[in-house]
């Protein structure tokens, strides 16, 4: 796969005869699958590229909360709302531990948080969408969440130790996510048409997007082979894309939804579905802030950051008083 993934994507990755004594050492490290840990040395370009993932993971995680925290307040039960707000919370704590591992690599988190309100970290363009029903709440749970563990169980596995076990519990508690958001749609489908019909426009609207979560096709890639290398990738964009549809097809089926695909079909050659043409140039023009709600999302950020100022203020000065004792 990682010889499959230089070809495709036309990046050159150096060989073991190439690299410097220190490199050398650090990749026969990993591919001996043994884990680095932030004291080990490692290349700066691994580093980066750490940085950059964990923190735009971090950010998808707080801002992942905003969309379905809208929706507390109007949850049909009280069950739905306490179970709604621990799913919430969940996020928030998953924002922590990813925040706590990249720090661990030399960054702090209000430079984390500075680069987000500035445009210069991203974070899921699936979270710039509206949730305009309440079956938004099941679609999330069901679609995004869903896509959320197939991109994140193998990260469980990578080369960076505090990663890598920061995802453990997260992945765990993703998959919570994923049955309750799957139970909403399951209560929706078996009560009025008005209800039904609600859980099939909810899918309509997330399903593509929840398709654009594992990123662009293998062929535009520009990470994934020095990802690969580095053991910080282990499958293909497009290979945990075919996945996802090929595990998420026969739940649609089971709910007696019907997936907004016109293209979508079963290869019956290749054991798996066919289905139809992401709009890569939605997905691209929501990542660079031209979404439903891109403003709204890094308003709300900014808001929480300001309002905030008074207690980092308050942390700096009590820190700075411990130091002359």
């Amino acid at each position: 796969m990682y010889a499959q993934m230089v070809k495709s994507t036309g990046n050159q990755v150096k060989n073991l005869e190439e690299m410097e004594p220190d490199e050398r050492a650090f990749q026969t490290r990993i591919n001996a699958d043994i884990k680095i840990e932030a004291k080990d040395w490692m290349p700066d370009g691994y580093r980066r590229t750490l940085i950059r993932q964990i923190s735009q993971h971090a950010h998808s995680e707080i801002v992942g909360q905003l969309p379905e925290s809208n929706w507390i307040k109007r949850a049909p039960t009280l069950e739905r709302k306490a179970i709604l707000l621990a799913k919430v919370q969940d996020e928030a704590g998953h924002g922590l531990y990813l925040y706590c591992a990249a720090e661990t690599l030399g960054i702090s988190r209000d430079e984390m948080t500075e680069q987000l309100l500035a445009g210069k970290a991203k974070y899921s363009s699936i979270f710039n969408y509206p949730t305009l029903s309440w079956a938004d709440m099941g679609a999330i749970g069901w679609l995004v969440d869903g896509a959320a563990i197939m991109n994140q169980v193998p990260l469980q596995y990578c080369s960076f130790g505090p990663y890598a076990r920061a995802m453990v519990r997260i992945c765990k508690e993703e998959s919570f996510h994923q049955r309750q958001g799957f139970d909403i749609m399951m209560k929706l489908v078996g009560g009025t048409k008005a209800q039904k019909d609600m859980a099939q426009d909810a899918l309509n609207r997330w399903w593509w997007p929840a398709l654009m979560m594992f990123g662009p096709p293998d062929a535009s890639s520009v990470h994934s082979a020095q990802s690969f290398a580095w053991n910080i990738k282990q499958n293909s964009n497009d290979e945990l894309r075919q996945k996802f549809v090929d595990q998420t097809v026969p739940q649609a089926q089971h709910l007696g939804l019907e997936i907004p695909d016109a293209d979508l079909v079963w290869n019956e050659d290749k054991g798996s579905y066919d289905y139809g043409a992401v709009d890569w140039d939605e997905f691209f023009a929501v990542l660079s802030g031209n979404g439903p709600c891109n403003a709204e999302r890094l308003q709300a950020r900014q808001k929480a950051w300001d309002d905030g100022a008074w207690f980092r203020e308050g942390l700096t000065a009590n820190a700075q008083k411990r130091a002359k004792l």
